[in-house]
């Protein structure tokens, strides 16, 4: 049986991520449990944020590592996540799309019971 992914993106989101490659070379994101990001997912250069202990990467968009809050997770973890793109500026500013004048933003839905029975796993950072 195959696994259930806990992350997509949508085309748009896919669109983005590829033009920040291109300029950037490898990203990676994080979704924060709020302060001064709120709690949009930002986009960082490959390194260019460590996650703390405990945080959990729920899966990765193009290769990429997409890493969540400990405390986050921790509420969302029974829900799926799609990233997708808006036009506009998000609350923080340190993403990497932010210039472009768009703001990566995640939809959320609960998995249904027989998903749960076969998620992937996450990795958490030690």
């Amino acid at each position: 049986m195959i696994a259930v992914k806990r992350l997509d993106a949508t085309e748009a989101a896919l669109a983005v991520i590829d033009q920040l490659l291109t300029e950037h070379g490898d990203l990676m994101f994080y979704q924060a449990g709020g302060c001064c990001e709120g709690t949009q997912p930002q986009c960082f250069e490959k390194g260019g944020f460590f996650p703390r202990t405990n945080d959990a990467c729920i899966g990765t968009i193009r290769g990429f590592e997409f890493w969540v809050d400990r405390d986050l997770f921790e509420y969302w973890q029974y829900s799926h996540f799609t990233l997708d793109v808006l036009e506009g500026f998000g609350p923080g500013g340190f993403s990497l799309e932010t210039p472009l004048g768009k703001t990566f933003k995640v939809h959320y839905r609960l998995f249904t019971e027989d998903e749960l029975k076969n998620l992937e796993p996450v990795q958490r950072n030690e």
